[in-house]
């Protein structure tokens, strides 16, 4: 899985709207869309401020295992 589908998937599974999650991130809510749709990458700052939000490791987040708890 993708990045960007990790991400999506994440946010929906928690019931988090894209503007919420945008402005927790300190990102523009259309930055934030062209995340989730595979559009932009986000800067490395931000990826490690979205697994530490939900808690999650790094390699789960962008798609490296699919187990959420290695290397956290």
């Amino acid at each position: 899985m993708l990045l960007n589908e990790r991400l999506k998937e994440l946010r929906t599974k928690n019931n988090i709207q894209q503007k919420d999650l945008a402005e927790k991130m300190n990102v523009d809510t259309r930055t934030f869309r062209k995340y989730e749709s595979g559009e932009l990458t986000p800067k490395l700052k931000t990826i490690i401020a979205l697994a530490d939000y939900f808690d999650i490791s790094l390699d789960y987040l962008v798609g490296r295992t699919d187990d959420p708890e290695i290397n956290k």
